[in-house]
């Protein structure tokens, strides 16, 4: 018993021995004993800068091309909540016949706006209502509504056209001008000149440059040049 004993501890003994040994040599090979810290703990993550798409088309030029019908088929959205036709009643929003050029917050009657929208003052302007669809808690923080907004240009674009086909609307911005040619890019024709101009006196080094071309001879019978005359089949 006594050597079966001793035999256990032995490599009980040794197995640790070698544990720890094998613990030493990996600390050494990857620092465990003094980790690296990097500079900025985390991972980087290469996300688009915000605010770094392109904008688009501008509001005018929207508006030239909004479609009332396409516009009446996003609107959709909203009956749930909005009535559009003229004397229709309010329900969880205000009725919205002829919002266009009204003050905000306050062109139903009768209906309870939030105070954030009571209290934002300005019109339903183009720019305004844009806005708002858009995203109506950013344009009113507090608001009310629920809904979170149309994020493509062009349905809200054609929403504000259905709408103002139900009650009118003030003049649409206009489209932005195209940017002009960037300084210093060349334009079509520039740096040409403006060319022979027929009856104009003729400068030394273009009667120069012509002195150099074959010149016409005249025939002994006064019509047609010798080179005419050589190209004449059969003479």
């Amino acid at each position: 018993m006594d050597d079966r004993t001793n035999t256990t501890f032995g490599w009980i003994l040794g197995a640790g021995i070698v544990a720890l040994g094998a613990s030493i040599a990996s600390g050494m090979v990857f620092h465990a004993d003094k980790p690296e810290m990097p500079e900025k703990p985390g991972y980087f993550v290469d996300a688009p800068e915000e605010g770094a798409e392109d904008a688009g088309p501008d509001l005018g030029t929207l508006l030239a091309s909004a479609d009332a019908t396409a516009g009446e088929a996003v609107f959709a959205k909203c009956t749930a909540c909005h009535t559009i036709n003229q004397g229709g009643a309010n329900g969880i929003g205000p009725n919205l016949y002829g919002v266009f050029g009204k003050a905000i917050g306050a062109h139903a009657a009768g209906f309870a706006y939030s105070s954030a929208l009571s209290g934002h003052g300005g019109q339903w302007t183009w720019e305004n209502m844009n806005e708002w669809l858009k995203s109506p808690r950013a344009f009113a923080s507090g608001t009310k509504m629920s809904f979170a907004g149309l994020s493509s240009p062009e349905d809200r674009a054609n929403v504000m056209e259905y709408i103002a086909s139900n009650g009118g609307a003030p003049a649409k911005p206009a489209p932005a001008a195209p940017e002009a040619a960037a300084e210093g890019e060349a334009v079509d024709g520039a740096g040409e000149g403006p060319g022979a101009v027929e009856g104009a006196p003729v400068s030394a080094p273009e009667a120069a440059g012509a002195m150099g071309a074959e010149q016409p001879v005249p025939s002994e019978g006064g019509g047609a040049t010798r080179n005419e005359s050589a190209a004449k089949p059969g003479t």
